[in-house]
């Protein structure tokens, strides 16, 4: 669709030769590289197992996150700017536009390394003014997101012959990253009815984004049964389906441990509740998480075998990972569970060593002269 709208666009209308021309094909699944990034460093801040070197290893890589969603928050505006003809084309694309839910998910995840690694870096005033500033820029634009591309595919989009994919998650997972950052932002807010606020908002996002992601995964996993494997370059888009797993575990199992925040003396019984309602959650989710997991690195394997090309899709195995992490970390740390901690080292292992293997083929990729732009998909 995209390349039939922009195949009636005048060569002087898309910037051909024109110094914006680099900004042409700037596309918001770029901002993944941010997400994929940005969870290796919050991962790391709150792993349970700490050594030397490691917090420095995170400020490393979370201020290298900032640095590259600054430079593509630019592209992107320019891109919309410049080339308004291709944008709108790009957000005609029914594949394309899912990933508008990328942008919000950077601003989140690199808002959550500012609070819990900033600090060294900008002062605890300035990295905190600089979370809540991205905290609530993402939670805006991942509500709208959310919102908006399935209100596009209903209306808009060409519904012949359509079958569910994994990057129908993407716009629906943002509601609930605002949620697991939004639980770090609670305890700095003001006692009284603006905390109690929040947390009610933050239980609302986690329920938008639980409520259509399940749908939604059941949606992708029924298409996988009648259609079979994705090709084999989107076949990493298969890990986007464990990223609402394991962020709804750190969402309802740090929220449960906010509660107390806010229900206090004779309400004090609704902060247990929430607080087990959250475990619970994590331990059920936690299960699914193992199957989708196993799943997903099967039929990758098998793909990757027929096929090992790199493509921007591989940037999938990072930020569901991640969030894999992050939700171990906090359940383990609920339960008081050395087995479950040891869970979430392992699979910070299994991140980090993803995400070097994507950087370096990102590298090579960007630095190959014969290599597609990897902007365009």
């Amino acid at each position: 669709m995209t390349t039939m709208l922009l195949a009636n666009v005048p060569a002087t209308r898309r910037g051909s030769g024109a110094p914006t021309a680099i900004f042409r094909d700037v596309t918001p699944n770029l901002f993944t590289t941010v997400m994929g990034t940005g969870i290796v460093a919050t991962a790391a801040a709150t792993l349970p197992v700490q050594f030397v070197g490691l917090r420095v290893f995170a400020t490393i890589v979370w201020a290298s996150a900032a640095f590259v969603m600054i430079a593509l928050t630019v592209a992107l505006a320019v891109h919309w700017t410049v080339h308004r003809v291709h944008a709108l084309a790009h957000a005609a694309n029914p594949v394309t536009v899912q990933f508008y839910g990328a942008p919000p998910m950077a601003l989140l995840t690199v808002g959550a390394g500012a609070e819990l690694l900033g600090g060294d870096i900008l002062g605890n005033a300035t990295a905190m003014a600089v979370f809540a500033t991205l905290w609530t820029a993402g939670t805006v634009l991942g509500v709208l997101a959310s919102v908006t591309v399935p209100y596009l595919m209903i209306t808009t989009h060409d519904h012949t012959d359509v079958a569910a994919l994994p990057a129908w998650l993407i716009p629906v997972v943002p509601p609930m990253v605002s949620a697991s950052t939004g639980a770090l932002l609670l305890p700095h807010v003001a006692p009284g009815q603006g905390r109690s606020a929040m947390l009610v908002g933050c239980y609302a996002l986690f329920g938008l984004s639980l409520v259509v992601g399940m749908l939604t995964v059941a949606l992708v996993y029924g298409r996988l049964l009648h259609r079979g494997a994705p090709a084999a370059q989107a076949a990493p888009t298969i890990w986007i389906t464990l990223g609402i797993v394991g962020q709804s575990v750190t969402a309802a199992v740090l929220l449960g441990n906010d509660a107390a925040l806010v229900f206090t003396g004779d309400d004090a019984t609704i902060a247990t509740g929430l607080r087990v309602f959250g475990i619970v959650h994590g331990l059920v989710m936690g299960g699914f998480g193992v199957f989708v997991f196993a799943l997903a690195a099967a039929v990758t394997m098998r793909s990757l075998r027929r096929e090992p090309s790199f493509s921007m899709s591989w940037w999938s195995f990072t930020f569901p990972i991640g969030t894999c992490v992050t939700g171990a970390t906090a359940l383990g740390g609920a339960l008081g569970s050395a087995a479950v901690d040891a869970v979430a080292v392992v699979l910070y292992v299994v991140l980090v060593s993803a995400w070097a293997v994507v950087v370096a083929r990102t590298v090579c990729s960007l630095t190959s002269t014969h290599a597609p732009r990897v902007g365009a998909r």
